[in-house]
């Protein structure tokens, strides 16, 4: 009996250490009477018996130590459930968005030029102009434009649309075991619950991160295999498949982009070839009160350049004019949007505009986005072409690992993320 009231109050004692509980003993000639006392406020009884082998009692003796309850004013941690949240009439007040935030009924299309690249991709130089006169209004007006005939396999998006519910369908347990860790830039993420605590976003994300520097590497497939397990390998193959397409579509559109910025054609395809950046799947559960949340808040894209695939399901944004302006699914089309480090590699002349995606009470929404970001060692500057008297630097010289480091570690990526992210820069340099 000895030994076991020793290993219980040395048991009992450590657990009081580290939970602010006070222990009291009171011994009966039958039994162990153990009182605790959570902050003087709250009492727990445990009573322990003799009357059973000595083993018995130690093994009593563990039982009661882990079912103490929990303190209570431990804070429980949110978790996003769409399984559970999807029926939910009254949501969580941490989905809850301000009112000057919440969504618009009805808002106005948004005039988005329609871009063929077929002529580009073909080497035509009169429809090479025309795109790139194209490109140059939009981007200098909000930074949004449609591209069609971009050489894209259709069965291939049709897959990685498909395949998405290979993933998000799985219980929430399974899919956590490719929890995203905080200042990672890849892994699970149900809403940014482990981030923040308001104005949360009702979606689930799967983000992948590619490298171009390697042809032969299998980042993608490689990390999901590791993560889910091989009878996920096809899933892993769909998105490596699909972010070496993205990739290659991303550097004919920086060709586009170059021209229309008037500098050399190839300037903005060399600083990306070897471009290491995040495929992300967007995740949307339908949600019972639609008018009160937002599927992704309003931000920029600190990345580079998006190009972002839709479902048929309509939710996409963009905040043009001070009003908010919805862009319409085109299955045959890409929507690409300049991201704030290109803004910064135009000195300005492009616009990285504001955007969000809203949700609906009835349907799943499916997004694919590719964040083209360029590879970490190369320095974030305007070409000599875009700077002179009339249009000096107007952002720091930076890497893009800075960049997202500041927005994964310091700042909630938003309309001002990369004048708040250029005042840091040098503030830090003087």
């Amino acid at each position: 009996m000895r030994t076991a009231l020793a290993f219980l109050s040395s048991h009992l004692s450590n657990l009081c250490s580290h939970t602010a509980l006070s222990l009291f003993f009171l011994l009966t000639p039958y039994s162990l009477l153990c009182l605790t006392s959570l902050n003087h406020s709250y009492i727990y009884i445990y009573t322990i018996f003799f009357g059973r082998p000595q083993y018995t009692i130690h093994a009593m003796a563990i039982d009661c130590i882990s079912n103490i309850p929990s303190m209570p004013h431990e804070p429980k941690k949110l978790v996003f459930d769409a399984s559970v949240l999807r029926f939910q009439s009254h949501i969580p007040k941490e989905f809850i968005w301000p009112d000057d935030e919440k969504p618009s009924a009805n808002p106005p299309e948004l005039q988005v030029p329609l871009i063929d690249l077929g002529g580009f991709l073909s080497g035509d130089p009169v429809a090479t102009m025309e795109a790139s006169r194209l490109v140059r209004e939009a981007c200098r007006q909000h930074g949004f434009f449609l591209v069609a005939n971009h050489g894209v396999d259709a069965k291939l998006v049709s897959d990685a649309h498909n395949y998405m519910d290979n993933f998000f369908e799985l219980p929430l347990c399974e899919k956590q075991r490719a929890q995203r860790k905080f200042g990672e830039d890849c892994g699970y993420a149900s809403s940014f619950t482990g981030r923040f605590s308001t104005k949360l976003p009702w979606k689930e994300t799967l983000s992948l991160r590619y490298s171009a520097k390697n042809s032969e590497s299998k980042m993608v497939e490689d990390y999901v295999v590791n993560k889910l397990g091989d009878e996920l390998r096809q899933f892993g193959r769909v998105y490596q498949d699909y972010c070496e397409a993205m990739s290659k579509l991303s550097l004919g559109i920086m060709e586009i982009l170059a021209i229309s910025l008037g500098v050399n054609r190839a300037h903005f395809k060399e600083f990306f070839e070897k471009n290491e950046s995040i495929m992300r799947l967007n995740y949307y559960p339908p949600c019972q009160k639609p008018d009160l949340t937002l599927g992704t808040g309003p931000h920029c894209d600190p990345t580079s350049l998006t190009i972002l695939h839709q479902d048929r399901v309509g939710g996409l944004q963009v905040f043009v004019d001070n009003e908010w302006r919805s862009v319409s699914p085109n299955s045959e089309a890409f929507v690409v949007n300049i991201g704030d480090t290109f803004m910064a590699l135009s000195n300005g002349r492009f616009k990285s505009c504001m955007h969000r995606a809203v949700v609906n009470s009835q349907e799943t929404r499916k997004s694919l986005a590719f964040f083209l970001s360029p590879a970490g060692d190369k320095l974030v500057a305007p070409p000599a072409e875009l700077v002179n008297q009339n249009s000096p630097r107007v952002y720091p010289d930076f890497t893009w690992p800075m960049l997202h480091e500041f927005v994964q570690k310091h700042y909630r990526a938003d309309m001002n993320t990369l004048q708040v992210f250029s005042n840091w820069v040098q503030h830090r340099n003087t």
